[in-house]
């Protein structure tokens, strides 16, 4: 249905949980002026009884301008609160450096000597792969655990996104960025580069393979 590809995707993270809860909080604060102030519309544009020598009334005055800060203090404090959670990293147990080039993506798990590759979009016919979408070497990640990302580029500026996992971070050539990931539950979930890089930029695909601990550490010891 149409209708149902208007809202968020399924989220597969805590940190996209809470983006669903402040979207709809925040959604649901504006409903709540737009129907005040249409009722407010409607109800100066019926009402036949104006007193013209009323001129001024304090209590009003002092209602419409207490209320928009106090709005305000509701949707600013749970944004803040995300902020701070994005940019918190705690006890990551796996650090992987993330580099993008024209137009792939490489990847290093730096507590590992010798597991780094490159990931390019497959563009083959197969019943068994999503065409455009899948790539040839999987991101592999242990799921119920804090893993840091640091992201960079080669070359121009990229941007590695997945919005299932509520991430989206630049990736920059001389600069380092880093993110916290973490995995409610197995499963696979892609994304692509969403920064204009070049002629080439849609094909720049993500596809991260969420597995248990136990398997992860079967692919470390058998890559």
């Amino acid at each position: 249905m149409t209708w149902m590809k208007l809202s968020f995707q399924n989220s597969n993270s805590p940190l996209m949980e809470q983006l669903i809860f402040f979207h709809d909080h925040t959604i649901f604060i504006i409903i709540m002026i737009m129907s005040m102030i249409t009722y407010m519309m409607l109800f100066i544009i019926k009402n036949k009884f104006i007193n013209i020598k009323i001129s001024e009334n304090q209590l009003i005055e002092f209602i419409w301008t207490t209320t928009p800060p106090i709005i305000l203090i509701f949707i600013a404090m749970p944004s803040l609160h995300l902020l701070y959670l994005m940019d918190e990293i705690k006890c990551p147990i796996l650090t992987i450096k993330i580099f993008g080039h024209q137009w792939f993506w490489s990847y290093e798990y730096s507590d590992f000597s010798n597991i780094e590759f490159e990931s390019y979009m497959m563009n083959e016919l197969n019943k068994e792969n999503f065409r455009l979408i899948e790539v040839d070497n999987k991101t592999i990640l242990p799921f119920k655990f804090n893993i840091r990302l640091l992201i960079s580029s080669d070359d121009v500026i990229h941007s590695w996104t997945i919005p299932s996992l509520a991430i989206k971070i630049d990736a920059i050539p001389g600069r380092m960025n880093q993110i916290n990931i973490f995995l409610n539950r197995p499963g696979i979930y892609f994304g692509q580069c969403s920064e204009i890089c070049g002629i080439n930029h849609s094909f720049m695909h993500i596809q991260i393979e969420s597995i248990n601990l136990n398997k992860f550490i079967y692919w470390i010891k058998n890559f």
